[in-house]
């Protein structure tokens, strides 16, 4: 009697997964696995490749609509809603990993996480995160989204749900749908209007990043303003 051997690539990556745990498996591999099928041309392995090999990075599946992927070869409406559906779900579980009783040691370790939430935003977003004495999150609400019409909150805004939850300091994060951080004379102006706001009613700004795609930029880093 005799063996064959079969290669390791040619096992199917579900097969592999369960053999090997899905760490092991390649990034096409576990596209090919959600795609679940190929086309009539192409096996979902190659599919799967091409897919990945048309984006730029793999960070990149985020921004991509429903539409926009549909129009990738391989991808249909079916496939398209349940790679958002996955994604979201990816995104949401990185959410949680920031519970409400961490506490904020960082402005790098806080600027990352908003740059998984505001980084490929394509408008401007002002978020509040309302902190209490010992620097644990009460509440991190979305103040203001930017229109044609303007394109930053008021103070009076930010400071009322300080005083609704009884904060007793605020981090503000707003990100560049641009992609760079670097601040903008409006953007100073704002956090010294902010500084004096919290100031008057005894309220701690402990910052103001400003985030984009791949970086931030910290008032309290960067500056002597707060």
């Amino acid at each position: 009697m005799y063996t064959i051997e079969l290669k390791e690539e040619a096992l199917l990556p579900r097969e592999r997964l369960l053999d090997l745990g899905a760490e092991q498996l390649s990034n096409q591999e576990l596209l090919a696995i959600l795609l679940r099928t190929g086309t009539k041309k192409r096996p979902v392995l190659e599919v799967s490749t091409h897919i990945l090999g048309s984006l730029d990075s793999l960070a990149d599946f985020r921004s991509l609509s429903l539409q926009e992927l549909q129009k990738i070869k391989g991808i249909g409406q079916v496939k398209s809603i349940e790679i958002k559906a996955m994604l979201e779900l990816a995104n949401r579980i990185n959410k949680a990993e920031y519970s409400k009783q961490e506490r904020i040691m960082s402005s790098e370790r806080l600027a990352k996480k908003m740059m998984m939430e505001l980084g490929d935003k394509k408008q401007e977003h002002l978020v509040a995160i309302y902190l209490d004495t010992q620097n644990r999150i009460i509440e991190q609400k979305t103040i203001f989204i930017g229109t044609v019409r303007r394109s930053i909150a008021e103070p009076r805004e930010i400071l009322h749900y300080a005083c609704k939850n009884m904060a007793t300091s605020v981090i503000i994060v707003h990100n560049h749908p641009s992609g760079s951080p670097t601040p903008s004379e409006n953007d100073l102006n704002f956090t010294e209007k902010i500084k004096r706001s919290c100031d008057t009613i005894g309220i701690v700004c402990l910052d103001h990043i400003i985030v984009g795609k791949n970086d931030y930029y910290s008032f309290r880093e960067e500056t002597d303003v707060l």
